[in-house]
């Protein structure tokens, strides 16, 4: 139960890493996302990598160029998730649009590693259409509904129209796009770590150690544009000395070590779980994350004074939520 344990404490990190943000006065979007970005992406991988894995450089140089590239255009791919995100949160709303990603990211991070396998051990992994895989089938059909119930939710507790800017049909196929994309982080992993730590721990790594020179290698592509975007609107809204504010600043900082927590916990877990660790791990990592971003709702009152139907709606989403987690976390235990 170790590899379901670490998934589910990636799954909560994941949901905290957001939350500095409600308590930041002074930080737009383009000020906490460079900082979280630029450290998270970059910084911290790097730093573990190098502290971790003797003769880094010269187990790098030992894998093919196929694995760097692979791995980055997946994390390209999560990277654009992430901003396409921002935007159809603004065109179609918070509700909608976190219902289609998750919705349509569920399903396809879950699914499709037992289609297309993966890297290393995840090449084993049983068909969609054995028993293993009809169960986790069945499963996933049980989050994507409690996902549909809980966007539900939240666009009743918000009681409000949407308001939108430009087409709304376009910012509903960027939505639905960006739910694509955004199994990316996951698959940059799945789909590259077994040359990368074949390499590495033959030159002295220990498996955490290159796991984290895994996801200093994958990352740079979704970096890239991560880094970049909020960058510019910074440049562009002569906003940079926002980022001397040493709350908002301390604050941001929070958020890098719960994701780099996150990512770590994540593969660290798909890996113990063996060959069906890329759907399991995906699966308990985004269903503690979904939960854990509700308890900070809770938490920092966002459902004061909602409508007591609202509410069980809400209450029901998180049940079914946690059945269908306990038993993928059976599953691993089998």
């Amino acid at each position: 139960m170790t590899g379901a344990g670490l998934a589910i404490a990636a799954g909560i990190a994941m949901g905290l890493s957001a939350a500095p943000i409600k308590f930041m006065t002074k930080y737009r979007y383009e000020h906490w996302a460079f900082i979280n970005s630029f450290l998270s992406l970059v910084v911290l991988p790097w730093c573990l990598a190098v502290a971790l894995c003797p003769d880094l450089l010269g187990a790098l140089r030992h894998v093919p160029m196929s694995a760097y590239l692979k791995a980055n255009l997946w994390s390209l791919a999560w990277g654009v998730a992430n901003i396409l995100c921002g935007l159809c949160f603004v065109r179609i709303g918070v509700s909608l649009t976190s219902g289609l990603l998750t919705g349509i990211g569920l399903p396809a991070g879950i699914l499709l590693p037992m289609v297309v396998k993966g890297s290393g051990q995840f090449s084993t992994a049983p068909s969609l259409f054995s028993s293993t895989g009809l169960t986790l089938l069945a499963l996933t059909l049980v989050l994507v509904f409690s996902v549909t119930l809980m966007a539900r939710a939240g666009s009743e507790r918000e009681q409000k129209a949407i308001e939108t800017h430009g087409s709304f049909k376009v910012g509903l196929l960027m939505a639905i796009a960006a739910g694509f994309l955004q199994v990316g982080l996951s698959f940059a992993f799945v789909y590259s770590q077994g040359p990368l730590m074949e390499a590495l721990t033959q030159r002295g790594a220990g498996e955490s150690g290159a796991i984290s020179a895994v996801w200093a290698v994958t990352l740079p592509g979704g970096a890239l544009i991560n880094v970049l975007f909020p960058l510019t609107l910074m440049l562009r809204g002569r906003s940079v000395a926002t980022l001397a504010t040493p709350k908002d600043f301390c604050l941001t900082l929070l958020m890098p070590l719960f994701f780099v927590c996150s990512l770590l916990g994540m593969a660290n877990g798909m890996r113990m779980m063996g060959a069906l660790g890329a759907s399991l791990g995906f699966g308990l990592q985004q269903g503690l994350q979904i939960l854990t971003g509700q308890g900070v709702g809770v938490f920092t009152g966002e459902w004061k004074g909602v409508l007591r139907r609202t509410q069980l709606l809400m209450i029901s989403a998180v049940v079914l939520m946690l059945m269908a987690i306990s038993v993928m976390a059976f599953l691993q235990a089998k």
